[in-house]
């Protein structure tokens, strides 16, 4: 496409997320499947594959799997894979080495301590090295284990390691409507129910049934606020919540069955008795 038509198609939307460009810029959102290993041990910790997790025994079955969409250059992601995509095309395959410092930091020895063995066994965990842990709600890895002590280590297990990622760039969506859906599924998770319009910076929310009762939604809508403004120039961002009054069912009235006309015994003819007395002489013959 040239400037000129570029020019051209940018007055004719009306957002600045409508503008295409050949490049990826900051701010830019993207879809990309990406693989991502621990460069000094050769170590998978992180795929858009289902089949390639489930080879390194990575799978995780709360994870969805495929393309993901990413926000670039704006500190969402690595600052060496953040540089990189700046430089990269769509449909293009890339790898990438990402020192500590433009990946997940140095580690910090102070963030290495010694905890009492008893602390591991009170909560029936038995202490070895590699195991993941949780002490005081901090994620942490088990590094050493001695007589009575366990040494935790609380850096990031990326810290102070050179990190590999090859990556491709499928697509950049210029949509706003299709942004704002990828926006809200970078934050909620999902993007499912949930229904976008949006008149200039002006955006309107329909939210889907599980956010009404859900609590982490209220927790990541203002990370999606942030998002809207930042990469979509939103001014006004008005979430809709719909309650319909559920339609009584009518139940069709029972109509009571016919009862079937009892059978009237015939009546039996009266007997005609006497009392001894009033017998005659023919009667008392005939009844001996």
């Amino acid at each position: 496409m040239s400037e000129k038509e570029g020019a051209k198609k940018h007055h004719q939307k009306e957002g600045p997320a409508e503008t295409e460009s050949a490049g990826i810029k900051a701010g830019d959102v993207v879809l990309a499947d990406f693989d991502a290993w621990i460069s000094e041990s050769n170590e998978l910790f992180d795929t858009t594959s289902e089949a390639t997790a489930k080879e390194n025994n990575i799978y995780n079955e709360k994870m969805t799997y495929g393309p993901q969409p990413l926000i670039v250059g704006k500190g969402r992601l690595f600052s060496g894979l953040d540089e990189s995509m700046l430089k990269a095309d769509v449909g293009k395959d890339y790898e990438v080495l990402i020192p500590p410092e433009k990946g997940a930091g140095q580690r910090d020895p102070k963030l290495v301590e010694l905890r009492p063995m008893r602390e591991f066994l009170k909560q029936e965990i038995e202490p070895r090295v590699g195991l993941e842990v949780n002490v005081k709600n901090k994620p942490a890895i088990i590094t050493a284990v001695t007589a009575g002590r366990v040494r935790v280590d609380f850096n990031s297990k990326l810290a102070g390691r050179t990190l590999k990622y090859k990556y491709k760039v499928l697509e950049k969506p210029t949509k706003t409507e299709e942004i704002a859906k990828l926006l809200i599924k970078i934050s909620y998770g999902s993007d499912q129910g949930f229904e976008v319009e949006h008149h200039g910076k002006n955006f309107k929310v329909k939210l889907p049934d599980q956010c009404k009762y859900d609590q982490r939604w209220m927790i990541t809508k203002i990370r999606l606020i942030t998002d809207m403004r930042d990469v979509l120039g939103a001014e006004t961002i008005t979430f809709l919540e719909e309650y319909t009054k559920p339609e009584k069912k009518e139940t069709p009235e029972k109509k009571e069955e016919a009862k079937p006309a009892e059978e009237k015994k015939p009546e039996e003819e009266p007997k005609n008795e006497r009392a001894p007395e009033e017998l005659t002489e023919e009667d008392r013959k005939s009844s001996g």
